[in-house]
């Protein structure tokens, strides 16, 4: 089994291979840039790398290599971010990681590298100044020698005198070297005051010179008021520290004139090594390292002084601890020239020793305790109360993403427990918090699932249910065409809802006549639909009893205020036509006005609104006198091309989004404009103008309308 195992992995790998190299800008990329190295390494490889265009062609893969790689990359990074980032509880962590940490660990690291900073170049500061201070006492030795040999009592040789002086200084500036240098007379003295001329040149010297030789003449940048300053000179072979900066050896230079033209200087040095260079890292706390010429000295070198790095001193010092390594940036003087150089000296810093020496010359407070070291103590234990909070933040930041994750992730597996149907399932109320009412809404919520299923299965049957008794409703109007004999009829109804209270029809009278009936139930929907069933029976009924309209409509009120809701009514029109005759007769129970377009010549006729007197069916005053006394029954006789049109108050009411309603005036106008047409065309025109009128409001009340049209043919039978 490993064998198939392993061969189909392999198949597996091979074909992801060939879809990324074939399948991919990245891999189709890398492909084409290996092929072009490929091929021109076998061009040099056959000896024709030299050919024109081997080059280009080198650059062109080698580009394609880097650009293929980059979209390589860039795709890889793109699908580790997704990955990575994908639960919210990483997002979270990365993100309080970046606000929190990070910009804590960087202001952390601002100050310790300002601190740093700051005290390295304070320790440049230092070490400058010591030197400067340095130079400042071989300058007062060799005025002191100076001062000897201005004596009016002096009679002793230079060389006695610089002895003694050297003698005298060695103990505090250990290897200080003094020499008088003949200079000519003149060079200090003012012009009015002849002076012999004396040869320049080495007088004296004394102490040890192991820095380099004493000096046998003055250059004459040399001011006449003296000069201290710092010089170094190149190191024995061997101690160079590299090709271009050579290993130096730092000394101090003073000279002096004496007041007297006397026609000769002092130069004082001071090397800096051995008990100096410790005494000034003792002062400081910074030891003193080798420093380097940018430029070798021309003088020359004689014995071998302890350099900067060297001594006890300086290896008792370097055993204190580590150091930060630094490098100070000091100006030393070429003696020859008298140009200024640059002269890098390797120092190294401790931050404790160097503050322990500046809050040594603070005030103390009444102890071995200084305000520095009050301010120190209360530096480190703000240090410590910030470390402490920002580990508690971090732990507690993990801490609130983890619950805060947590929750999301019961959300995330509760949401696809309930997409796959399980709405039983219930999230774990951790805490009383947001989250907790969170996930109490989503268990309130998967509870009433099921009821809104149920519900919405309810609603479906009951909208099945609705649309069958639409069905039924429709059924129960009349179907087909409408036969009136002498007459064109054309009919509709238009439910508000799903089911209405509007009912029309045209019914066959055993006489030879037909009766017309248009009604409307008060209300909408399925009450007034089942009272428009009730009617339609009642209706059939009585007008196979009843010929006269007026007499009908009595008896129906009768019959239905006994059993309609006080609450609803009736409005009906009902007419009898005598197709023969060419009578029409109708009585009105509150319904709207019978519309008549007498016939004419062209479409100057104008239209009339008949509305006899009636009241409304199934009000419950009286035992219905009140109701026959009002109701008028009425007679038109009608010629051919007379048009009418029984309609119900959705037609004349319908409104538009202002709340204007169509009017029966309109509905005249329109009538006598276009009642030249078809019957059929008529009606159209007549729901188009209406519908045109409304606009986007919806349609508030069910529209029922009947148009009948006198034929030519009508009364034809009678004349004969």
């Amino acid at each position: 089994m490993p064998g198939p195992a392993r061969s189909d992995r392999f198949r597996g790998w091979l074909t992801a291979a060939r879809r990324f190299a074939f399948g991919t800008l990245a891999g189709r990329l890398i492909l084409a840039g290996a092929a072009l190295k490929a091929g021109t390494l076998g061009l040099w490889a056959a000896g024709l790398g030299g050919a024109t265009g081997v080059d280009g062609l080198s650059t062109l893969g080698g580009v394609a290599l880097v650009a293929g790689a980059g979209i390589l990359l860039l795709r890889l990074w793109r699908t580790t971010r997704t990955q990575l980032l994908w639960r919210v509880r990483r997002k979270l962590i990365i993100s309080y990681l970046f606000i929190g940490v990070v910009p804590a660990i960087l202001i952390v690291t601002f100050f310790v590298l300002s601190g740093l900073l700051l005290f390295a170049n304070l320790s440049s500061f230092l070490i400058r100044a010591s030197l400067r201070d340095l130079a400042g006492e071989a300058a007062e030795v060799a005025r002191l020698a100076a001062a000897d040999l201005e004596s009016p009592n002096a009679g002793a040789p230079v060389g006695n005198v610089l002895g003694r002086r050297a003698s005298e200084a060695g103990g505090r500036l250990a290897g200080v070297s003094l020499a008088a240098v003949a200079v000519d007379a003149g060079r200090c003295a003012p012009q009015s005051v002849p002076v012999p001329v004396q040869p320049a040149g080495a007088l004296a010297a004394a102490g040890a010179w192991g820095h380099g030789s004493a000096p046998v003449f003055l250059p004459p940048w040399v001011p006449c008021d003296g000069f201290a300053g710092i010089l170094a000179t190149g190191g024995p072979p061997g101690a160079a520290g590299g090709d271009t900066a050579p290993a130096a050896q730092v000394f101090v230079r003073a000279v002096v004139f004496p007041g007297a033209p006397r026609g000769v200087a002092i130069v004082a040095d001071v090397p800096l090594s051995g008990l100096v260079k410790a005494r000034i890292e003792e002062a400081t706390g910074i030891t003193i390292g080798s420093a380097s010429l940018v430029t070798a000295s021309p003088l020359p070198g004689q014995g071998q002084a302890a350099g900067p790095a060297g001594g006890p001193a300086g290896a008792a010092e370097a055993g204190r601890g580590w150091r930060f390594p630094w490098v100070a940036l000091l100006d030393h003087v070429d003696w020859i020239t008298g140009k200024t150089e640059p002269l890098p000296m390797n120092i190294g810093l401790s931050v404790p020793a160097i503050y322990q020496r500046l809050s040594a010359s603070q005030a103390s407070l009444g102890g071995t305790r200084s305000f520095g070291d009050v301010l120190l103590a209360m530096l480190l234990f703000v240090s410590g109360l910030f470390l402490i909070i920002e580990v508690g933040a971090l732990v507690m930041g993990l801490a609130l993403a983890r619950s805060i994750t947590g929750a999301v992730h019961e959300l995330f597996e509760g949401t696809e427990r309930v997409r796959q149907g399980d709405f039983g399932h219930r999230i774990p109320v951790l805490a009383k918090d947001q989250l907790g009412e969170l996930a109490n809404s989503f268990n309130q919520m998967t509870g009433s699932i099921e009821d809104l299923l149920r519900q919405a299965a309810e609603k479906k049957r009951l909208e099945e249910e609705m649309r069958l008794a639409r069905e039924i409703q429709m059924s129960l109007l009349p179907r087909g065409p409408l036969l009136v004999p002498g007459f064109t009829v054309s009919a509709l109804c238009v439910p508000a809802r799903e089911v209405g209270g509007d009912y029309y029809d045209v019914v066959a009278l055993p006489d030879g006549r037909y009766g017309i009936l248009i009604a409307d139930v008060s209300g909408k929907g399925m009450s007034a639909a089942l009272y428009m069933a009730e009617l339609k029976g009642l209706m059939l009924s009585l007008s196979q009893i009843h010929l006269s309209p007026r007499d009908l409509l009595v008896s129906a009120n009768r019959l239905i205020s006994m059993h309609l809701d006080s609450r609803s009514f009736i409005t009906m029109t009902y007419a009898v036509i005598d197709p023969v005759a060419g009578v029409m007769t109708y009585a009105r129970a509150g319904h709207t006005p019978l519309l008549q377009l007498p016939a004419g010549n062209g479409s100057g006729s104008r239209a009339c609104l008949h509305a006899p007197d009636g009241l409304v069916l199934g009000l419950r005053i009286d035992d219905g006198e009140r109701f026959a006394g009002l109701l008028a029954e009425a007679t038109l006789r009608l010629a051919p091309g007379d048009l009418l049109v029984f309609f119900t108050d959705g037609i004349s009411e319908a409104m538009n989004e202002r709340g204007d309603c169509f009017g029966e005036s309109q509905l005249a106008e329109l009538v006598e404009e276009h009642g030249h047409l078809p019957i059929g065309e008529l009606r159209e025109r007549i729901l188009r103008e209406i519908a045109a009128f409304v606009g986007g409001a919806p349609q508030h009340d069910d529209m029922t309308m009947i148009l009948l049209r006198v034929n030519e043919a009508v009364g034809v039978e009678r004349a004969a």
